[in-house]
């Protein structure tokens, strides 16, 4: 039977047996979430990759439609206990999913992703100010501080700079506050996803203010786009990192801004590539988490497409957002970044697709 494709380089030996890292983590998380031996019994025998081929994967579906009370070995879970730190993301349009991980579990993602970054490893395990500006629809004990005054919004060297979700909504007045207070916590790191990055360039620029302690860059939440990584590296002259992740699996690629080199993480997670279509070099991509104790994942379906490159990858976004031609080939922000002329400029731009032969480029 083939093996499957992983973005982990050392899962790709060709033997029949998984590699012992894959089949402790497979045993561990069946030991720890009943969940999974409820789907389907493992045998004691080493594991082959027929074995591994017959789990079935989880999608965010069923998380959502059996709750998270089957990861737990009675059944029972208090979103209040002092080991635990939750989440609610975004699930279905009236369904959200309630992530639970053990506390502190985040923060070893992040050192991790810091870790495997060489622009961001220098950071590690040395005191810096971080700035945030991404979406704050924030349901959990990790963000309390959101709709708060800049005392309670700025914790363990971490500002947290928006108070709404609509960055295109921000009046004038808001967007002062908010270079102010980026002025006065002179941040070394500045995360975000590009569009709000892009759209607080565009603020910093027309106060003629800089913001010279930078001196990296994270573009996360989001796939980012040429405007985007020009605009904020004009007003932001640092390196820029792609950082990919879910709030329920956690960091899993890395790379350089633009550079279509995004690694795994390796200490993070297994990377499952599942072939979307032939020929394309494009995958969906399946997650098996790492030394996660509470909610583990296994063969997860992160609903994101990935495009396999001569550097690494290429995150290409939701499956479901992506946008196709006539013939189901897909067409994604980068080759709109290609088409675009060298000398176009904007903050931001938005393709939809309207009718079969009619797209609109706002």
């Amino acid at each position: 039977m083939m093996q499957p494709q992983f973005v982990n380089p050392f899962l790709t030996a060709v033997d029949s047996t998984l590699p012992s890292e894959l089949e402790s983590e497979i045993r561990a998380i069946y030991r720890s979430a009943p969940l999974y031996p409820s789907r389907l019994k493992l045998h004691e025998e080493p594991l082959e990759w027929g074995c591994y081929l017959d789990l079935p994967p989880l999608t965010k579906q069923e998380i959502i439609d059996k709750g998270p009370s089957v990861f737990f070995p009675d059944g029972v879970y208090n979103l209040h206990h002092p080991d635990y730190e939750y989440e609610h993301t975004s699930g279905t349009t009236n369904r959200p999913m309630t992530v639970i991980m053990e506390r502190g579990w985040w923060e070893r993602q992040a050192v991790r992703a810091y870790q495997a970054s060489p622009i961001l490893r220098t950071f590690v395990d040395k005191p810096h100010r971080r700035a945030v500006l991404a979406p704050v629809g924030c349901s959990s004990n990790l963000c309390p501080y959101e709709d708060e005054p800049f005392p309670h919004r700025y914790q363990n060297d971490t500002i947290f700079l928006n108070l709404s979700s609509d960055p295109f909504s921000f009046s004038e007045r808001e967007w002062d506050r908010i270079v102010v207070e980026l002025q006065a916590v002179k941040p070394v790191v500045l995360e975000g996803e590009p569009t709000y990055l892009s759209l607080l360039a565009r603020a910093v620029q027309h106060r003629k203010v800089s913001i010279p302690s930078l001196q990296a860059v994270i573009l996360t939440y989001g796939p980012s786009t040429v405007q985007h990584r020009r605009r904020i590296g004009a007003a932001f002259p640092a390196p820029q990192v792609d950082l990919y992740g879910s709030t329920e699996a956690g960091y899993l690629l890395v790379g350089e801004a633009g550079k279509d080199n995004m690694r795994v993480i390796e200490d993070n997670a297994f990377v499952e590539l599942e072939p979307w279509k032939e020929g394309a070099d494009i995958f969906k991509m399946r997650v098996t988490t790492r030394g996660r104790k509470i909610m583990p994942l296994l063969r997860y379906e992160t609903g994101d497409l990935v495009q396999r490159t001569s550097m690494g990858y290429r995150i290409l976004g939701r499956e479901g957002n992506v946008w196709k031609r006539e013939d189901g080939s897909v067409f994604s922000s980068w080759d709109a970044d290609q088409a675009l002329p060298q000398d176009f400029a904007c903050w931001h731009y938005l393709l939809s697709q309207t009718s079969p032969d009619r797209w609109d480029f706002q």
